[in-house]
């Protein structure tokens, strides 16, 4: 647990459930799944897509700056969050503040673009460096946003997005910022990206009702959505009115591996993320954890198990919104904190539709897991800064 909370004053995001938080809570609040199927490469396969409308967006902003024409929609994207997002946290263009802004993918699009046309050609673009490396993301919202501070991006596959809260907290805790721009942009819905998706066996295949199947313990198919999405959040030493919640807890582990994807069966990362993020406080305070849970049949029951050995006969409200949102990768984990911001806004719980359990009657805590392959988990916990 910190010793001095940190504050999230502000979260933009995009994505199939759109980009705005009216928007956003809209789609939360109904049974209905943001997955459609698409043409990838040379298959329909099912993923979840940008909005029409958003998509428009992302294009007018691509000819806005001449120099944005060249860039991969992974930028774009969070170029367009990250415009939001400090917009709503009142800091200017032109501001001091850090940004930390990762991605499990990066330019995917765009390699096996130059990649394609090197194997054809022998050659390729000039820009195909400067494009394609990962640091591409947060030096260029750096550059859009005209900030002065530090710029650091990194990967670590799909619990990215959180890893960058955890290192924008220690900066904020040292002293050395006192703001910190934080978050994960994803645009992997290319054909070489399924196909490792799918060589893996974790892809959904069938036309069920829900294509992903998070939280339902029963299935017997491994049943991940592949989506796009951004999503950015403030984060400041400070409280103000401004604040959307606290953050009162962090927690970082890594697996144990027997396998370059696996989880133990009973998730140890997680027991030691939780355990940490939790620190003196008694697991039974938290209300609500938002679960990883990609829809994976082992991946599911394994942090499952690890809450169940962390809270006992006291297991909070669980939920995932992989199976209406899909899966993200390096943005999941900030869509995730989103989720719980919004349930904590409202006082509403959201349901996932195969796990029945009882309803929290508030939302004061709740945590915030992601993990991704390597096994590197994060667990946030969050304190709502306007319930008693």
């Amino acid at each position: 647990m910190l010793k001095v909370p940190i504050y999230i004053t502000a979260l933009s995001s995009i994505s199939s459930l759109g980009s705005s938080s009216a928007e956003l809570w809209k789609s939360y609040q109904n049974k209905k799944h943001f997955l459609s199927k698409a043409d990838i490469g040379e298959q329909a396969v099912w993923v979840s897509e940008l909005l029409p409308e958003i998509r428009e967006e992302i294009k007018i902003l691509r000819h806005q700056n001449e120099k944005y024409k060249s860039l991969d929609d992974s930028v774009l994207f969070a170029i367009y969050t990250s415009r939001k997002a400090i917009e709503n946290a009142g800091w200017g263009k032109g501001s001091r503040f850090g940004i930390n802004i990762g991605s499990s993918r990066g330019a995917t699009a765009l390699f096996e673009q130059y990649h394609k046309e090197f194997l054809n050609d022998g050659k390729t673009a000039t820009l195909t460096s400067p494009t394609t490396t990962l640091g591409n993301i947060s030096s260029w919202v750096a550059h859009d946003l005209k900030s002065h501070g530090p710029e650091i991006s990194h990967s670590i596959t799909c619990s990215t997005s959180l890893h960058a809260v955890l290192n924008a907290v220690a900066w904020l805790q040292s002293g050395l910022a006192d703001k910190f721009l934080v978050g994960g942009s994803e645009a992997s819905l290319t054909p070489f990206t399924i196909a490792q998706m799918q060589a893996l066996k974790i892809y959904a295949m069938a036309d069920n009702e829900y294509p992903c199947r998070a939280l339902d313990f029963d299935k017997r198919q491994n049943t991940m959505v592949l989506g796009e999405a951004a999503a950015m959040a403030c984060l400041e030493k400070s409280a103000s009115d401004k604040a959307l919640a606290a953050i009162v807890g962090i927690g970082y582990a890594t697996e144990p591996l027997q396998h370059n994807v696996s989880l133990s069966t009973e998730a140890h990362c997680f027991q030691d993320s939780m355990k940490m993020a939790l620190g003196e406080l008694a697991p039974e305070v938290v209300d609500v954890v938002i679960m990883h849970a990609p829809g994976t049949v082992k991946g599911d029951e394994a942090e499952f198990k690890a809450v169940e050995k962390i809270f006992g006969e006291n297991i909070p409200a669980i939920v995932s919104n992989k199976w209406k949102v899909g899966h993200t990768f390096g943005a999941s984990g900030m869509l995730s904190l989103e989720m719980a911001l919004l349930m904590m806004q409202h006082q509403k719980f959201v349901p996932t539709p195969f796990f029945e359990q009882k309803h929290p009657e508030k939302i004061k805590y709740a945590m915030v897991n992601a993990v991704g392959f390597g096994g590197n988990a994060v667990s946030i916990l969050l304190k709502a800064t306007n319930v008693i």
